[in-house]
């Protein structure tokens, strides 16, 4: 999938927000700038956010709650987690009970760290655009592609 710019990869988000469910883990990949917060910021938008979401960079958590959302959603960014380990503190699978994890860079934390995510990987493509590639799982098979 082509999103030409920051508008399409928003609008993205808004798409994933409409099929998003209690326990969805939706891992966002790629280098910097390609776009990962901007489709966290759709999907945050989407479930009823006002204003626009900060980036979690400095905080590595940043967590929304009904009412100011539909449904909770931690927004996550390890791009400054070094070791996996460093992870498991921050007790992200408990989260997934009563919402669901957006997780920029989650390839910092190895292998697979969650095999029912929706994967989400950004590169930049030649035409100024970013290209992405989706690696749908079970649980989203009935739910994607996503209109």
């Amino acid at each position: 999938m082509h999103l030409p710019d920051e508008a399409a990869a928003h609008a993205f988000g808004v798409a994933i927000a409409a099929v998003l469910r209690v326990g969805d883990v939706v891992a966002l990949s790629g280098p910097l700038g390609a776009g990962k917060t901007s489709i966290a910021r759709g999907v945050l938008a989407a479930l009823g956010l006002e204003g626009e979401a900060p980036s979690p960079s400095f905080a590595i958590v940043q967590p929304y709650d009904p009412p100011e959302i539909r449904m909770s959603v931690l927004h996550v960014d390890l791009y400054r987690i070094e070791e996996p380990d460093e992870a498991r503190e921050l007790g992200l699978d408990d989260a997934l009970n009563d919402g669901a994890l957006l997780v920029e860079w989650p390839e910092r934390l190895g292998n697979d760290p969650w095999p029912e995510a929706l994967w989400l990987s950004l590169t930049f493509d030649e035409a100024g655009g970013r290209r992405l590639t989706a690696r749908v799982p079970d649980a989203w098979e009935s739910r994607w592609p996503l209109t």
